[in-house]
C-alpha cells in the first residue's frame, strides 16, 4: 500500500479564533507546509482539491496555482488535482488540458490527473448548471476530449457541451504518454465506469473500510478487461480518511477529540449533496455531535480510525489494506489541527508506519505507465 495526503484549505471555528483574520492565508501556508512534511517522510502522493464557494469547508479553488508552487517546494511526491472539474461551464477542456500539461512540466513528470464532475450542487448551479445528472455526461464527453487535445496539433471537436474550431492545444504533456488518469468516485456506478475506463479511483471513508471490500472487488475484476479512455491503465483506488499518529497513544486520543472533527464531518454533508446521507445527520447548522473520549478509544481498539500510537495506528492501516485499496490518503488539516502537530505525526507515521506497507521506491503510476508504454 502506497500512502498520500488530501489538501483542502478547511477554515473550522477553533483555528478561525485562533489565527483571527490571517486565518485563510495561514491555512493555505500550513497546506504547503504539510506536502513539504509529507514529501520529507516518504509519503508518494499529494492530492489538492477544487472546490467553489463551500464557505469553511473548503477554500483551496485554484488548485492548479497551488500545485504549481508545492511542485517547486518538493521533489519526490506525486502532485494530483483530487479533482480539477471537468464540467464545461466550470473549466473549459481546453484550459484543463493545458493546466495539466504545464503542471505535468513544471513537476517533472511528477503530476497525476484526478478528475470528477464537482461534488455539490453550491457549486454546479455557481456555474449555472441546473441539472446535477448532466454533470455525468459532461465528463464523459470531456475526458476523452482532453486526451486527444495532447496528441493531435490539428484538433477540432463540436459536442453537446463544447466545440472548438481547429486548433493545437499547447503544451503537450512532458509524461510519454500523458499523465496518470483518475476519478473521484462514490457509488458502485462510478467504480465500475473507471474500471471500464482504465480509470484510478480517488474516494473518501465515511464508514468501516470493509465497506469497500466488495466495490474494490469488482473494480479489480472489471479493469482487467478495460478500454482505457487514455493511452494505459491505471489499475488504482485510493480511500481518504484521517489521521494522528503520535509517540504517545494516549497525546494522540486527547488531540483528536478536540481538532473539529465533527464540524468537518458536519459541513461534508452540509455542501457534498451527491454524497450518500446517513440516517441521522442533522440539518445544517446543527453540528453532529463530537464523539467521546469512550467512542474514540473504541475505535482505535477496533483499528476503525488511524489514531494512537504507531501500532495503533499500524492496526488500522491493516484493515484498510486487507479491503485491496492500493493507496491510504490522509487529509489530517480538515480539522483544526495545529500544523506543528501534523508535522510531527507525517514525520512519526513515515517513520514507524509507512515502511511496514510501502516497500517500492517507485510509484504504482509510474510502474504501471512504464511497463506499458515504455519510459
Amino acid at each position: 500500500m502506497e500512502f498520500g495526503i488530501f489538501n483542502a484549505v478547511s477554515l473550522l471555528p477553533q483555528y478561525r479564533e485562533a489565527h483571527g483574520a490571517a486565518a485563510e492565508h495561514d491555512r493555505i501556508m500550513d497546506e504547503l507546509a504539510y506536502i513539504r512534511a509529507a514529501d520529507a517522510a516518504g509519503f508518494k502522493y499529494s492530492w489538492s482539491s477544487e472546490h467553489h464557494f463551500l464557505t469553511d469547508y473548503s477554500h483551496l479553488s485554484a488548485n492548479e496555482s497551488f500545485m504549481a508552487f508545492a511542485a517547486a517546494q518538493t521533489k519526490n511526491i506525486h502532485l494530483g488535482s483530487g479533482i480539477f472539474n471537468l464540467t464545461p461551464p466550470a473549466n473549459h477542456p481546453a484550459r484543463i488540458a493545458e493546466r495539466v500539461a504545464m503542471l505535468d512540466h513544471l513537476s517533472e513528470g511528477r503530476f497525476e490527473f484526478g478528475t470528477g464532475r464537482g461534488s455539490s450542487t453550491t457549486e454546479q448551479k455557481g456555474f449555472g448548471i441546473e441539472d446535477q445528472e448532466l454533470t455525468r455526461e459532461m465528463v464523459a464527453e470531456t475526458l476523452p476530449q482532453i486526451v486527444r487535445m495532447w496528441k493531435e496539433e490539428d484538433y477540432s471537436f463540436d459536442g453537446k457541451f463544447f466545440s472548438m474550431p481547429t486548433r493545437n492545444v499547447l503544451p503537450k504533456p512532458y509524461t510519454n504518454p500523458h499523465p496518470p488518469l483518475w476519478v473521484a468516485a462514490g457509488s458502485p456506478g462510478t467504480f465500475e465506469m473507471a474500471a471500464r475506463q482504465g480509470l484510478g479511483v480517488l474516494c473518501f471513508a465515511f464508514g468501516k473500510p470493509e465497506g469497500f471490500a466488495p466495490l474494490i472487488e469488482k473494480y479489480k475484476k472489471e479493469i482487467q478487461n478495460a478500454e482505457p479512455v487514455g493511452d494505459y491503465v491505471n489499475n488504482n483506488v485510493m480511500i481518504t480518511t484521517q489521521m494522528l499518529c503520535l509517540e504517545d497513544g494516549g497525546r494522540a486520543r486527547d488531540v483528536f477529540a478536540d481538532i473539529d472533527s465533527n464540524v468537518h464531518l458536519s459541513l461534508v454533508f452540509r455542501y457534498l449533496d451527491t454524497f450518500p446521507r446517513p440516517p441521522g445527520v442533522p440539518d445544517w447548522p446543527n453540528l453532529i455531535p463530537p464523539s467521546t473520549p469512550e467512542q474514540i478509544n473504541k475505535n482505535i481498539e477496533s483499528g476503525l480510525i488511524a489514531v494512537g500510537s504507531p501500532d495503533e495506528v499500524a492496526r488500522s492501516i491493516q484493515r484498510f489494506a486487507d479491503t485491496g485499496a492500493d493507496q491510504l490518503s490522509f487529509g489530517m488539516l480538515s480539522s483544526s489541527m495545529p500544523i506543528e502537530l501534523c508535522e510531527e505525526a507525517v514525520a512519526t507515521f513515515g517513520k514507524h508506519v509507512l515502511p511496514q506497507f510501502d516497500k517500492d521506491p517507485v510509484h504504482s503510476t509510474k510502474r504501471q505507465r512504464e511497463a506499458q508504454v515504455g519510459a
